[in-house]
């Protein structure tokens, strides 16, 4: 897991992100290396998650090539190589990227998050 991909991970479950997965989709498309996907469980919640992620990011080194949806269900955090999607629980349903993206290797996060 690279550097990026943990301390998204790491920001996240420090705030209480539910349902936290990293998916590595280098192999299915040209955009990006990584997902994080997560989600909030209201959009207050989805934002302060969000906030942390760019925090916790900055401190690292990294800076976003863009943040979209501050004003929705829905934040993205593109990071390059790494794309962070941040939902509440109806957005994260609806738009279902894990079912999307079946054919991405999902990353073993239980040595990373901590337990409820």
């Amino acid at each position: 897991m690279n550097e990026k991909v943990l301390t998204a991970v790491k920001a996240l479950d420090k705030k209480k992100a539910q349902d936290i997965k990293a998916l590595k989709v280098e192999d299915l498309t040209i955009v990006t290396s990584d997902f994080v996907i997560a989600a909030g469980t209201s959009s207050t919640h989805v934002k302060s998650l969000a906030d942390e992620v760019e925090f916790a990011m900055e401190q690292a080194g990294f800076t976003p090539r863009q943040v979209e949806g501050r004003a929705t269900g829905w934040i993205l955090l593109d990071y390059y190589d790494l794309i962070i999607h941040i939902f509440t629980p109806d957005q994260r349903e609806n738009y279902n990227l894990e079912k999307l993206w079946a054919d991405a290797e999902e990353v073993d996060l239980s040595d990373v998050l901590t337990a409820d």
